[in-house]
């Protein structure tokens, strides 16, 4: 027995007595229908197991009520960012269709840019670095919005305050006593990575720290260059009092050294990182670390894609959020305490 063609549109509007116009309208949520009317027709198309064709819907002129997200899954900060724009998404009626980039160096594959396009009414990227996806989606006539990609992005851009944070972070350590800071670098063909860096060179002209250039190690972002990284300032003749890792993953893997070394934090030598992930609240003892407000960077990013999308210009290419200095247990006064000075700098802007 052959098998029954999936509804039509037309068979929805006969069963419920309106033209097929009011039918997709009531399916497509539009206005000019009642909600009583637009109730029965979306229960008999239900019956029917009637599917809504959004290729079709998105030709014929109208949204989709998808948001599309192209990111790398692999990093806590990442996948936490993107739950965030599914529930901020959701919270708007609008559901979210995530790709995820198999290769940071890769320029996407033109059909997943064409699904895109055919399918989502705007897209929310989450890129590694400076790639070919931004040219790729340059080119697809559709809403983006960037996350974590600052002046680099030639689409409005939503990120934290990379610079302001680690000044904080280089404060915090300085107003524990410690003059001998290392500094492990995150991935710097990240444009956050490199003002993370450029704030601690500041930090450490301006406070008159030590100026060893061996107390800068290069990481990656990574647990395991974290790791390499603290043993590379543990080999010092003289290390590190204290470190601040460029974000909590690398700061963990610098944790793994100093344990693996016999080192006690924080007794021996503080650690402080950057992002605020959950594992900064697993880890024993507890990471002390600078805050990614990601809530509201998940949210403005949602609200900013959906002015767009409503024809509404961007504010500003610019959305910059402050980030927070947390304190909790892997950072403690160097003994014997400071002596009272080291004033409080102001700031240039990042590269200042």
């Amino acid at each position: 027995m052959a098998s029954r063609l999936p509804p039509t549109l037309a068979e929805i509007a006969k069963i419920a007595g309106v033209s097929q116009m009011t039918a997709s309208r009531a399916v497509n949520n539009r206005s000019g229908v009642s909600e009583r009317k637009r109730e029965e027709i979306l229960r008999i198309a239900d019956e029917l197991g009637y599917v809504i064709n959004r290729a079709a819907q998105k030709l014929s002129g109208g949204r989709t009520r998808i948001i599309g997200v192209m990111a790398q899954l692999h990093t806590p900060f990442t996948s936490d960012l993107v739950l965030g724009i599914g529930s901020v998404a959701r919270a708007a009626d609008y559901e979210m269709l995530v790709y995820s980039l198999p290769d940071a160096d890769r320029q996407p594959p033109g059909s997943v840019v064409d699904m895109l396009q055919q399918i989502a009414d705007g897209v929310i990227a989450i890129l590694p670095f400076e790639s070919g996806y931004l040219d790729t989606l340059a080119q697809a006539h559709i809403p983006v919005v960037t996350i974590d990609q600052g002046m680099e992005s030639p689409f409005p851009s939503v990120l934290a305050d990379s610079y302001n944070g680690a000044r904080m972070a280089v404060q915090h350590l300085v107003d524990l006593g410690h003059r001998r800071i290392g500094f492990i670098t995150g991935n710097e063909r990240l444009e956050s990575a490199r003002e993370r860096r450029q704030a601690f060179e500041f930090m450490r002209r301006t406070l008159g720290l030590h100026p060893d250039p061996e107390l800068i190690a290069i990481g990656d972002f990574m647990h395991k260059g974290g790791y390499d990284a603290a043993n590379r300032l543990l080999a010092l003749p003289e290390p590190p009092t204290a470190i601040f890792a460029a974000n909590d993953a690398s700061a963990v893997g610098a944790i793994s050294a100093l344990r693996e070394a016999g080192r006690r934090v924080p007794e021996d030598m503080s650690v402080i990182g950057f992002d605020d992930m959950p594992i900064a609240v697993q880890l024993h003892p507890q990471l002390s670390t600078i805050r990614q407000p990601l809530p509201a960077m998940a949210r403005a990013a949602v609200n900013l894609l959906l002015a767009l999308i409503a024809g509404i210009d961007a504010p500003s290419q610019q959305i910059l959020l402050p980030t927070q200095l947390i304190v909790r247990e892997t950072t403690k006064a160097l003994k014997p305490a400071r002596s009272a000075g080291a004033a409080r700098p102001t700031a240039p802007p990042p590269g200042g």
